[in-house]
C-alpha cells in the first residue's frame, strides 16, 4: 500500500509545495510579519522535511514540532484559517490532488487547538530573548 508521500509524488513535490507557500507568505503583508526575520529558504527545508515525515515518509526533520514552535506567535483562528487558504493555493498551484490535499492540511489542522490562542496573554516566549509576534491584519481598516 502506497503513503500519501509516494501518491504525493515524493520529497521533490513537497519542496515545490513548500516553495510556492512561503512564496506567498513572504509576499503577504500580514502573515509575512511574522517571518521576517526568518530565511526563506531554511524554513522551506524545514517544512519540506516536516511533511515529509508526516506524510509518511522518510523521518528526516530534526527541528521543533509546530507547538512549541508558535508558541511566541499570537495566532487567532482568522490567521490560522487565512494561512490554511494560502496552503490550498499552494497546493493548487502545483497541481495536488484534492484528496491529497485534504491529507495535508488534516495534517496541519490536527496542531491547531495548540496553536491557535484566544489572547496574546496565551503566547509565551521561547527564549528570553523572544518577541511575542502580534500583527494585526492591515488589510482590515479598524473604525474610528
Amino acid at each position: 500500500m502506497k503513503t500519501v508521500f509516494e501518491d504525493i509524488g515524493g520529497k521533490a513535490v513537497i519542496a515545490r509545495v513548500a516553495k510556492v507557500f512561503y512564496d506567498l507568505v513572504f509576499q503577504d503583508p500580514w502573515i509575512g510579519q511574522y517571518f521576517a526575520d526568518v530565511k526563506q529558504e531554511t524554513i522551506e527545508a524545514q517544512q519540506t522535511d516536516f511533511m515529509t515525515q508526516a506524510l509518511g515518509g522518510p523521518k528526516v526533520y530534526c527541528g521543533r514540532f509546530p507547538i512549541p514552535a508558535h508558541k511566541h506567535m499570537f495566532i487567532s483562528e482568522e490567521l490560522f484559517i487565512y494561512r490554511e487558504n494560502l496552503v490550498k493555493k499552494a497546493l493548487d498551484e502545483v497541481g495536488i490532488a484534492p484528496q491529497l490535499q485534504e491529507a495535508w492540511l488534516n495534517i496541519d489542522r490536527a496542531f491547531k487547538n495548540g496553536i491557535v490562542k484566544k489572547s496574546v496573554d496565551q503566547c509565551e516566549k521561547r527564549f528570553n530573548t523572544d518577541e511575542i509576534l502580534n500583527f494585526e491584519n492591515p488589510k482590515i481598516k479598524k473604525a474610528a
